[in-house]
């Protein structure tokens, strides 16, 4: 991975075999990003994207591998008792256009993941509510 910082704005490139949602972790905790917007678009190889039940209040995950392009990668970065917290979700289309997606628990990149990180001023934590059973934005 490399990136470069424009102004509240980074570009990122995350190279082939690296999986996504590590090299974000990995950026954000560096560069000590509390607060942004994420969106990308790229080519990946093998990735796990799952939906949230709210009956059961789990995530049922699918794997898939292959020929995918990124149609559409988005999300956020905040904070979870001060710690980081990406919530990533996921487009992807095979080699005959068929699409895929959810919320991204892992994506291996085949080729090459441009991304866009922009910075949001201010800090937004996020606390896990009974009522929906997911940890959601708490604005203090």
């Amino acid at each position: 991975m490399e990136y470069r910082r424009f102004g509240h704005t980074y570009v990122i490139r995350i190279d082939r075999g690296e999986e996504i949602t590590e090299q974000v972790k990995a950026f954000a905790e560096k560069e000590g990003v509390r607060l942004a917007s994420v969106q990308a678009i790229g080519a990946i190889n093998d990735f796990t994207v799952g939906a949230f039940d709210t009956e059961t209040r789990q995530y049922r995950s699918n794997s898939f591998s292959g020929v995918w392009e990124i149609a559409s990668l988005s999300g956020t970065i905040t904070t979870k008792d001060g710690a980081y917290y990406g919530h990533l979700h996921l487009c992807a289309a095979d080699d005959t256009g068929r699409a895929v997606g959810g919320h991204l628990n892992r994506a291996v990149v085949s080729a090459t993941c441009e991304m866009v990180v922009t910075l949001i001023l201010g800090r937004v934590e996020r606390r896990f509510s009974e009522d929906v059973g997911l940890n959601l934005f708490a604005f203090e």
